[in-house]
């Protein structure tokens, strides 16, 4: 995958179907229903369908991935791709949809499967022996004084009434973030011991719910921001604010608001971009054919997509 404007696979529905099937398929022809490998024929007159000799079903590149049903042709489907993994700040539905030419709706919902491809299924834990994993909370939402007379709600100052992205970072390496309810230990020590090797040196503020788990990692420090406090040597949290800083310029002045039913998929499309980032060596090209890998096996319907959110 290259510069849009001169690649085939961009403009051609049968040379990205090409494409994608040398990419998905690179060990062996993959059956969408049953997982067999190499035991289908193409069907005669019908580009890019297989006849599966094992389930006896027909199949497209499609089947078994995020772009099943899908009556978008593949290009645009990998155009879209390419230009969200391309802009550091994301790309609004509706710029995607002028740029594609398809509607509003579907490139909403375009650019949320894409989001879901972009989510791990398993990833190994952060830091290790010698390493720095820094951890920090931050709000999404927008100032009550900014919102419309009705909307605001009385009391609500702070970090009241709005959302909390949790966020760890490795020094050099990768961050991971989920939505959290509140920021007490008993809702930040899962998600901590779960994602981050206790052999790490672990960096926070002094946020009461880190300060028992911090026991038990080989080193824990903390930096007192009410005092004035950002460095301290190697402790500080610098890296994961910058880190909340590419994220909210992108909610800000990208996408504006984002709901709270998918949060949780915006937080993965900053995720995969901040760990698939320039500076590990990883150019646009590469880094939406590694979100392309992520389609296999994943299913996102609109019903599921459209609960609640207009993110």
């Amino acid at each position: 995958m290259s510069d849009p404007l001169n690649n085939k696979i961009f403009q051609d529905a049968a040379k990205a179907r090409v494409w994608l099937e040398a990419m998905l398929w690179a060990d062996g022809r993959v059956c969408g229903y049953c997982g067999v490998v190499n035991e289908s024929t193409a069907i005669t007159g019908r580009e890019g369908y297989y006849q599966c000799n094992a389930c006896r079903k027909q199949f497209t590149v499609q089947v078994g991935t995020l772009f099943e049903r899908s009556h978008i042709p593949l290009n645009k489907w990998l155009m879209a791709a390419f230009l969200l993994c391309a802009s550091k700040k994301g790309m609004s539905a509706h710029q995607m949809h002028r740029m594609l030419g398809i509607t509003y709706k579907s490139a909403w919902f375009m650019c949320h499967r894409l989001r879901e491809a972009m989510a791990p299924l398993k990833a190994a834990p952060l830091g290790g022996e010698g390493k720095i994993v820094e951890a920090d909370t931050t709000y999404i939402g927008g100032k009550e004084k900014n919102k419309h007379r009705n909307k605001r709600t009385k009391g609500n100052i702070g970090g009241k009434g709005k959302m909390i992205a949790h966020t760890l970072v490795e020094r050099g390496g990768r961050a991971r973030s989920d939505h959290i309810a509140n920021v007490a230990g008993k809702t930040l020590r899962p998600i901590v011991m779960k994602q981050v090797s206790r052999k790490s040196s672990f960096m926070t503020d002094t946020a009461g719910g880190y300060m028992e788990m911090g026991k038990e990692f080989a080193r824990h420090e903390m930096v007192d921001h009410g005092a004035g406090e950002y460095v301290r040597g190697d402790a500080h949290s610098n890296t994961v604010e910058g880190y909340f800083a590419t994220l909210k310029r992108g909610i800000i002045g990208t996408y504006h608001h984002v709901s709270e039913a998918h949060l949780k998929r915006y937080l993965a499309e900053f995720d995969f971009r901040y760990n698939e980032r320039s500076a590990l060596g990883v150019n646009d090209s590469e880094r939406a054919t590694k979100a392309l890998q992520g389609i296999v096996g994943k299913r996102l319907t609109y019903r599921r997509t459209d609960e609640g959110a207009n993110g």
